[in-house]
């Protein structure tokens, strides 16, 4: 069983970080990538630095919902360990 949750990306940022909620909707962790958000970019450095925050490899995450919008939905399969755990740490909710 896959690991899905929602992102919001913020691309052309300065440099890639993965924390934090998005305000106005609880469970969406913000995902910032220098990458601009053309010709797929921004999507492949996502994975990339989703990849990195949850020790999974970069092939193991895939945007399912959301390609050309900032509003996505990733899926990680296989799940790697303590999914969860880590997406409730980069969402605030524990340290």
């Amino acid at each position: 069983m896959a690991f899905r949750f929602g992102i919001r990306v913020k691309p052309g940022a300065r440099r890639a970080a993965v924390g934090g909620r998005w305000p106005g909707d609880g469970d969406t962790l913000v995902v910032a990538v220098a990458a601009p958000a053309v010709e797929g970019k921004a999507n492949e450095a996502v994975r990339r630095a989703l990849a990195d925050a949850f020790g999974a490899r970069r092939q193991d995450v895939r945007v399912v919902a959301g390609e050309r919008g900032r509003d996505k939905v990733v899926e990680l399969d296989p799940v790697p360990p303590n999914a969860a755990r880590t997406l409730a740490r980069l969402l605030g909710d524990q340290p």
